[in-house]
C-alpha cells in the first residue's frame, strides 16, 4: 500500500522567514508546527515532506551546506517533541540566473513534488500541499494534491486574487494547527470534496 503525504513549503510555512535564512540559529518554528507534524504523522500516518525554492544558492547569499545546516535545526527543533519531517528537497535555481532545464525544479511546477513522490512510494490522490504563498497552491494543483494556504505572510489582496482564479486553494487556513484539524476532518470523513 502507497503512502500518502503531506508536503511542506519551509520559510513562512514551518518557520518564520527572514529571507534567505543561512544560518541556523536564526530559526524560529511557528507556534502549533512541531504538534501538528507529530499528530499528522503518529494519529494519520502521513509522511511529512518539505518542497521549497531556496534561490540564495544561486544567488550566491547562502550555499547548499547553510540551507542543510537550517533543515537540520528544524529536525532538531522539532525532535524535541518526538517527531520530524521525513525528506526536505529544495530547488536552489532561478531563471534569472540559470536555464529554463535547472529552474524547472522550481514552484509552481510540480517536479520536485513528483520526484518525492516516487522516491518515497507516495499517493497524491490521497496528499496534501501547505504553503504561505500562491507558488505553493499552485504547485499543488499542478501535482494533484489538494491544497491548504496558511495566512501566515500572504495578503488578503492576494488570498481574494487567488479564491478568484483557477488557482484557489481548497483550504485557507489561519494557521498551522487549523491547517492540521482540516486535514483530519477531511481523514475523518467529516468533508467530502472532490479532488481537483
Amino acid at each position: 500500500m502507497k503512502n500518502k503525504a503531506v508536503f511542506l513549503d519551509r520559510d513562512g510555512t514551518i518557520n518564520y522567514d527572514t529571507g534567505y535564512i543561512g544560518d541556523p540559529n536564526l530559526i524560529k518554528l511557528y507556534p502549533g508546527v512541531s504538534e501538528g507534524i507529530k499528530k499528522l504523522k503518529d494519529e494519520f500516518g502521513f509522511k511529512i515532506i518539505v518542497i521549497s525554492n531556496q534561490s540564495g544558492i544561486t544567488r550566491g547569499l547562502i550555499t547548499e551546506e547553510d540551507v542543510q545546516k537550517v533543515n537540520a535545526r528544524i529536525n532538531q527543533i522539532l525532535n524535541e517533541n518526538n517527531t520530524e519531517i521525513d525528506k526536505f528537497y529544495y530547488c536552489p535555481f532561478h531563471p534569472e540566473f540559470d536555464s529554463k532545464e535547472l529552474s524547472e525544479c522550481r514552484k509552481p511546477s510540480p517536479a520536485l513534488v513528483y520526484v518525492a513522490a516516487e522516491k518515497n512510494d507516495i499517493d497524491l490522490a490521497k496528499s496534501f500541499f501547505i504553503g504561505d504563498k500562491d507558488v505553493d497552491v499552485m504547485c499543488g494543483i499542478n501535482a494533484g494534491v489538494k491544497t491548504i494556504l496558511l495566512q501566515n505572510t500572504i495578503s488578503s489582496e492576494e488570498i481574494n486574487r487567488l479564491k478568484n482564479s483557477k488557482n484557489s486553494p481548497n483550504f485557507i487556513a489561519s494557521n498551522f494547527y487549523n491547517a492540521v484539524n482540516y486535514i483530519e476532518s477531511f481523514f475523518n470523513g467529516e468533508i467530502v470534496e472532490e479532488f481537483n
